[in-house]
């Protein structure tokens, strides 16, 4: 039986380091989206929805890939830590 706050060492170098720099698309893929949305928003206010409403469809696609991004990694350190042996 463990002690009450000892740590796993296999859950432990799941998380050391930095994540961003574990997956740098993940913070690249949320600052194009707030970009993106930003501009949008932007051309919707000067008054060209056109470009306002492609923006916001750019923006759909770029946040839906960030998503992908993020689950695909998960999936990928999930099946990592599944093959290192710890149950």
């Amino acid at each position: 039986m463990e002690k009450i706050g000892t740590t796993n060492s296999d859950i432990e170098g799941l998380f050391e380091g930095k994540k961003r720099l574990k997956n740098p698309f993940v913070p690249i893929g949320a600052f194009i989206t707030a970009g993106v949305l930003t501009a949008g928003l932007i051309s919707f206010r000067q008054g060209n929805s056109h470009l306002g409403q492609q923006l916001m469809r750019a923006r759909v696609v770029v946040q839906g890939a960030t998503v992908a991004v993020m689950v695909g990694t998960t999936y990928y350190y999930g099946e990592m830590f599944k093959s290192s042996g710890a149950d």
